[in-house]
């Protein structure tokens, strides 16, 4: 009975195993979506049907249901978390600060959308990710020359901004801008936020701001006069941010939830300053553009097929010799959202290393994903590897390697490192071997040979050795007729 339950359970995983993973996608396609109130699964409606219609699959649930679980039996369940419950206390279920955070060092991804009522839990859910919101539990955003025209009378909370990061993998490649009442197009559609900012730990090199606050800005209570200096002022601050961390799992972190909300993904848009008027804000095509990021349809690399041969041969081999010409490829390709496309850059790197690098070229492209070169072996004896480690920004991280032995030309056997770094060194070590009192010793006690190889490991070394020079020979001859035997057989 016992086993049925189990065969019984195991089955009921299959859908959350089969629908949510295909070996062509570079993630897993389901989404745990954890709201303050199920009314913000309509009036953020836009965003989570362009999930869906991406082919994500959402499962929404109160940020304080108590059947919350990220994973079962071992094997997480969803492979992206997205946090629009600003207010939450403490969530349900097996679900805490610390369950967050393993789930991002597991490789998985994050949305955390606060605003000003963000309770602690989700301000220490962001910090551990690298950001800090303003201390202040009532300080907003303020910016009195940058907010949009429609707040021109409130208390400039609602502002508008286009300090976007320069770069087309996290953003996109098309220019966020929207229909405009005027012929000229060249002016980027600003972001309307409205919320609470915040800071990047600067300990941490891994966050990067998507969207800044203008110059005039300053984070501070509207509905309070200032009576020092605020903490957060101009550029510095922080409106939306991301993190790829090192396994290459994604973070993004805003100080609105109102910035993904339908609402302001039609609203118009008129910059406080600036004739131009859009129709639409830029918010919706930010917010698609920054979850295709985050979700990996974008940016995401894979390596395949990563080989290395002499020059004019096929064949892998276990080593190389010095001056040996040898040719390495690997090939490099994009998940674009819905299939691998090829990865074509001028700036791919392979190192040729022993503790440092001892040959560092640039990989040449076929423009299809194959990336190779072709160079000489140094006169250097050791263990090498080749090492393509590439890190671009917005782009996750390739880090391979293959290790090899190398040995001198025309040898039969590889040398131990410590006779082939200096011969010296081993001159003086017989030198010494010849001399010691335990040799004599073992003589005298009638040792065999073989439990004196046991106690002196330099001369069980010594004996793989064919091609040691004479001088050196001589003295080893020398200790093992020490010991009874009367010559070497190698």
């Amino acid at each position: 009975m016992a086993n049925q339950w189990v065969f019984i359970t195991l089955i009921s995983l299959l859908p959350f195993i089969c629908n949510s993973f295909s070996p062509e996608n570079p993630t897993d396609r389901r989404i745990l979506v954890l709201l303050d109130d199920f009314a913000i699964k309509t009036s953020h409606s836009i965003f989570f049907k362009s999930l869906q219609t991406r082919g994500f699959e959402l499962d929404f649930k109160l940020a304080d249901d108590p059947k919350i679980t990220l994973q079962r039996y071992g094997q997480y369940l969803y492979g992206g978390l997205i946090l629009f419950s600003p207010t939450i206390e403490r969530f349900g279920g097996s679900l805490d600060l610390a369950a967050v955070l393993d789930f991002v060092d597991s490789g998985h991804d994050l949305i955390v959308a606060a605003d000003v009522s963000a309770s602690d839990l989700i301000r220490d859910i962001a910090t551990e990710c690298g950001v800090d919101f303003d201390e202040d539990p009532s300080a907003m955003v303020i910016d009195h020359t940058s907010n949009a025209v429609s707040d021109i009378e409130g208390d400039h909370t609602l502002i508008a901004s286009d300090n976007f990061i320069q770069s087309d993998v996290i953003l996109g490649s098309k220019k966020i801008e929207a229909s405009s009442n005027f012929i000229d197009l060249s002016f980027l559609a600003p972001i309307l936020f409205q919320g609470i900012g915040h800071s990047l730990n600067a300990a941490n090199s891994l966050v990067l701001k998507v969207l800044s606050a203008s110059p005039s800005a300053y984070s501070a209570n509207p509905k309070s006069k200032l009576s020092n200096p605020p903490s957060l002022t101009g550029s510095s601050i922080s409106l939306v941010s991301v993190v790829q961390a090192r396994n290459n799992a994604r973070i993004l972190i805003s100080g609105s939830l109102d910035m993904f909300s339908n609402r302001l993904f039609r609203s118009g848009v008129q910059k406080a300053g600036r004739s131009t008027k859009h129709e639409k804000s830029g918010n919706e095509q930010v917010v698609m553009e920054l979850s295709k990021w985050v979700f990996h349809e974008r940016g995401h690399l894979k390596a395949v097929d990563v080989r290395h041969h002499k020059v004019g041969e096929t064949d892998e081999p276990a080593m190389y010799r010095i001056n040996d010409d040898l040719e390495y490829s690997v090939e490099i390709y994009e998940w674009s959202g819905t299939s691998w496309e090829p990865y074509v850059v001028n700036d791919v790197q392979v190192q040729f290393s022993m503790m440092s690098p001892y040959v560092l070229k640039t990989l040449s492209t076929d423009q299809k994903g194959l990336y190779s070169t072709s160079f000489k072996v140094p006169d250097v004896y050791g263990v090498f590897q080749f090492k393509v480690d590439y890190q671009r920004l917005g782009y996750t991280t390739l880090s391979l390697s293959k290790q090899f032995l190398q040995k001198r030309r025309g040898s039969k056997e590889i040398l131990p490192l410590f006779c082939m770094q200096n011969w010296n060194a081993l001159n003086q070590a017989l030198d010494q071997a010849v001399s010691s009192k335990d040799l004599q010793r073992i003589h005298e006690d009638g040792a065999s040979a073989l439990e004196m190889i046991h106690t002196m490991p330099l001369i069980m070394r010594v004996l793989s050795i064919r091609d040691l020079e004479a001088c050196l020979l001589s003295k080893f001859i020398k200790i093992l007729n020490i010991v009874g035997m009367d010559g070497v057989s190698h």
